[in-house]
């Protein structure tokens, strides 16, 4: 037999049996749109195996349980990834339970008025010039008219 006539036949064979083939997925997926993919991947795997190995003494047997395997291997991929997901997230719980609470820690008293203040001039929330003229009047005890040469002097 030819790989035509193989063809031909496997074409003849999936258009009989595809609406069967897809019912019997249906009801084991529970999903029709995965099922008639299945379907599909079995007319795959027989359009490269049978030119080969030739067509199976039930041609309608093998689509069905080669589409099974592939459902059943989908299956498996689903609830590996599952298991990774909720693995994950524990896992993600975990750390954040571990991660101190910044907002917390910033209303925590430092202790120290000195360091209170350099933590408040250097805030992220200020812009960058903010702080650093905050800082320079603050902690480095420069007047305004100090720190606007010193930021002139420095600016490029």
């Amino acid at each position: 037999m030819t790989a035509t006539d193989t063809h031909r036949a496997i074409r003849a064979v999936f258009k009989i049996e595809s609406a069967k083939l897809i019912a019997g997925l249906t009801g084991m997926t529970r999903d029709i749109g995965l099922a008639e993919e299945l379907a599909q991947d079995a007319l795959v795997a027989a359009l490269e195996h049978w030119p080969r190995a030739g067509i199976p003494e039930k041609p309608a047997a093998w689509l069905m349980a080669t589409a099974k395997h592939r459902a059943i291997d989908n299956l498996r991929r689903k609830k590996l990834a599952e298991q990774k997901h909720a693995e994950i997230g524990r896992e993600l719980e975990a750390d954040q339970a571990m991660t101190p609470d910044i907002d917390a820690a910033l209303d925590n008293d430092i202790g120290d008025d000195l360091l209170r203040l350099i933590f408040t001039a250097c805030h992220p929330v200020l812009p960058a010039e903010a702080r650093v003229a905050l800082t320079l009047r603050l902690l480095g005890g420069l007047t305004t008219e100090e720190i606007a040469r010193t930021i002139v002097a420095v600016r490029p």
